[in-house]
């Protein structure tokens, strides 16, 4: 009998020396970690500062919305920092200051008059103002490193209501029980049995805290003693006010693409655009319903469910005496009362999912540990809320039904920051971020990587060097033939490189791509800052491949650099809670095509949407405003692209069906309209001509390419490298004004229209 007692008790020893150890390390990780989860805190994402000066473009419109954002409240009279007094186009705010990296703007009073969207006069108490900055709008709060957000607040500041109701549904002993109920758990065995499996949990507050926190969403037996046991021991160590405070920031309230809504404070903002402590009473029983099923009762998606999930907890208040039944009738009658304002906080997705990314890119993640960071970015609302009403506007005419989807990027190509994202067609959807990963072929977008290819050999080729149009058969691996035609179905003959390219001709494009090389169009195509894959076949001249717009973004932001590649990025500096900058991967700067090639190509660009493809665009543009850009449709009207630029904007413009279906539209239809619409009410100037050296203007035959003179028949100014012009000439001479022409092409391109 000995022998058989002892095996069993040297096993309960065992396990009883594993168990404690179990307990051990559970109670070594709730006290290390608990505070700091407690109070970890998200970095917050700021936009770009709105810069005021005299002379600065900027509308009343615009100056108004800014400090919607900012939530300046509206008052007659400016006496404290938040606070703006609006005449027309005359205006009076009290700024509140802000801690700028390495530099801090004081909050001050200033009075603002603005005309004919320039602003014209900038004053405080001293006199007048020459420059200053608004604080940057919060466009979001992200955690580094798993992409939640929340708004912290102490249990002092939440309402006793919303307190009281959560408890009597949630939670009705907590006060009295040391982490786990046991009425609740016998509960929920009895549900399980009958149904044969886990369907319950019996949760307490505290053990839902302890999932939320350390342990993982499984149900299963194992994963419930876990959380019982830690349950107890949070109880041991931390009182019942920091476990319910907590509870009340992690608690899990919704989903918004890869942006997860966790506590009550930024669940009240998301749902209602409302602080915690204004929310009314239908509108707390409304958040404390959501707990036991957040995508359940997401009120945006399920508005029938919410209000009768919210109706139950009204129910339960007046049950617990919480609040009278004529109380709890009035809010049932009331509506679910969601926000419809375009506020600050969730509403642009697209560009948060870009910062994130590139965090991961440009940081070390060691780095992004750090509590209190403050993220600056080169985000604007007001070219974000321009793109939005473009998008919106041109869809709506091009697509009652909504089937048409769009993408957007628009860039500063001056510095390669992105301004503003549009994801979709819903533009406030933080799900697929089509800027992002929608990829797709790009057609005739990916022209002048060949035409620049050929440019650089300026030997070789000119703008006015003759490309042969006509059909062309190419042999695959695989016994198939390649037989590229043009848009219209016909071929154009001999037809001078720049108008083969503002017109998009295929054959002639596919043409010159082959006498290059293959190699070279994918070697162009890579300096200019296409990084994913790129398929080595001659259909890859008229744009075979996958590509994303911000793919587009990047190799048009080396078009309109002037041939240097710069990295896109969002984030210009982030500093820690000190102040302190963070350090970053380096960016590359690099000047990866020749200036007198990109300059070339730019000529034929702007031909484009003067004489070419894109033409239809100066149906929105001003006639004296200077552009360039390029049109893309893929086969069967599937995909509709443009890219292009101004004086000192990019942007590249998809438009087409998430099922790759037929749109029926061309690059020239859809997009272009999207990106002119956008031009036309945000960009600030025209883009500029500045003939690089070693180069020089002359006068050129258009129809054979031959030299001529000015006057003379089908005569067009264009540049060339110095060496590089025509041998043959035509038999007019034109009028000899040799001496003058060059500064007559330069006022003709002048930037300052």
């Amino acid at each position: 009998m000995a022998r058989t007692r002892r095996p069993f008790l040297k096993l309960l020893l065992a396990f009883a020396v594993a168990a404690a150890l179990f307990l051990v390390y559970l109670d070594v990780r709730i006290t290390a970690t608990f505070t700091d989860k407690m109070w970890e805190i998200p970095a917050k994402v700021y936009a770009r500062p709105l810069e005021l000066f005299p002379g600065a473009m900027l509308s009343a419109e615009d100056l108004a919305f800014e400090l919607e954002v900012l939530g300046y409240r509206k008052v007659s009279a400016a006496r404290r920092p938040g606070e703006v007094a609006r005449a027309g186009n005359r205006f009076e705010l009290y700024t509140r200051g802000f801690d700028f990296p390495g530099e801090r703007e004081p909050p001050r009073q200033v009075r603002l008059s603005v005309d004919d969207r320039r602003l014209q006069s900038l004053t405080g108490s001293g006199g007048a103002i020459d420059l200053m900055r608004l604080e940057p709008v919060q466009i979001g709060g992200i955690y580094p490193q798993h992409g939640e957000d929340r708004i912290l607040v102490r249990l002092e500041d939440v309402p006793e209501s919303l307190l009281a109701t959560l408890l009597a549904v949630e939670d009705q002993r907590f006060h009295q029980h040391w982490g786990f109920s046991l009425t609740g758990i016998l509960r929920a065995a009895i549900s399980n049995l009958r149904s044969g499996q886990v369907v319950a949990g019996g949760s307490t507050i505290t053990q839902q805290l302890v999932k939320n926190y350390y342990l993982t969403p499984e149900r299963t037996i194992v994963r419930k003693v876990t959380e019982l046991l830690m349950a107890v021991l949070l109880e041991l160590h931390f009182s019942k006010e920091q476990i319910l405070e907590s509870y009340i920031n992690e608690v899990y309230l919704g989903q918004e693409g890869p942006r997860a809504i966790h506590g009550f404070a930024l669940a009240a903002m998301h749902y209602f655009d409302r602080p915690l402590e204004q929310l009314g009473l239908h509108q707390q029983a409304l958040l404390v319903g959501m707990v036991k099923g957040p995508s359940l009762y997401n009120p945006l998606r399920n508005p029938d469910r919410a209000r009768e999930r919210r109706n139950l907890v009204l129910d339960i208040m007046v049950d617990q005496a919480l609040v009278s039944a004529q109380q709890a009738e009035v809010a049932k009658g009331m509506s679910l009362d969601l926000n419809s304002r375009r506020g600050i906080r969730d509403t642009f997705p697209a560009f948060l999912d870009l910062v994130r990314r590139q965090l991961r890119q440009e940081y070390r993640e060691e780095d992004l540990t750090t509590r209190g960071l403050s993220i600056f970015t080169s985000f604007d609302p007001l070219l974000q809320r321009q793109m939005e009403e473009s998008s919106t506007a041109i869809l709506k005419q091009l697509d009652a039904s909504g089937e048409l989807q769009t993408a957007s990027v628009v860039t500063r190509f001056d510095s390669g920051e992105v301004a503003a994202l549009v994801g979709g067609r819903q533009v406030r959807y933080a799900g697929f971020n089509r800027a992002l990963d929608a990829r797709r072929p790009a057609g005739s977008l990916l022209k002048p990587a060949v035409y620049l290819a050929a440019l650089e050999q300026p030997r070789r080729y000119t703008l006015a060097t003759p490309l042969a149009d006509t059909p062309l058969q190419v042999p695959g691996p695989r016994g198939d033939v390649w037989e590229p035609r043009n848009f219209d179905r016909q071929a154009h003959g001999q037809v001078l490189l720049h108008r083969a390219l503002s017109n998009s001709y295929n054959l002639a494009t596919a043409r010159l791509g082959l006498e290059i090389g293959i190699d070279s169009v994918v070697d162009m195509l890579r300096r200019l800052g296409v990084e994913g894959p790129i398929p080595e076949v001659p259909a890859l001249t008229l744009g075979a491949g996958e590509y994303s717009p911000m793919d587009m973004a990047a190799m048009y932001q080396s078009i309109a650099a002037g041939g240097f590649r710069m990295p896109l990025r969002s984030i210009r500096d982030i500093v820690d809670a000190d102040g302190k900058p963070l350090r970053r991967y380096p960016l590359e700067y690099d000047r990866t095509v020749s200036l007198q090639a990109v300059h070339l190509l730019h000529y034929a660009l702007r031909e484009v949407l003067r004489e070419g493809t894109g033409r239809g665009a100066y149906a929105y543009l001003n006639d004296s405003f200077q552009a360039a850009g390029k049109t893309g449709t893929t086969n069967d009207g599937r995909d509709s692209w443009f890219a292009g630029f101004s004086g000192d904007l990019l942007a590249v413009t998809w438009i087409g069906r998430d099922d790759n279906g037929g749109t029926g539209l061309t690059g020239s239809t859809g997009a272009l309209r999207v990106w002119a619409h956008f031009m036309a009410n945000a960009s600030q100037r025209s883009l500029a001509y500045r003939m690089p050296e070693d180069m020089q203007p002359q006068w050129i035959d258009s129809s054979t390419g031959y030299l001529t003179g000015e006057g003379c028949p089908d005569a067009r100014l264009m540049p060339f490298v110095i060496g590089s012009e025509p041998r043959q000439r035509s038999n007019c001479t034109g009028r000899d004004r040799s001496n003058t022409i060059r500064d007559w092409f330069q006022s003709l391109f002048r930037g300052d229209n």
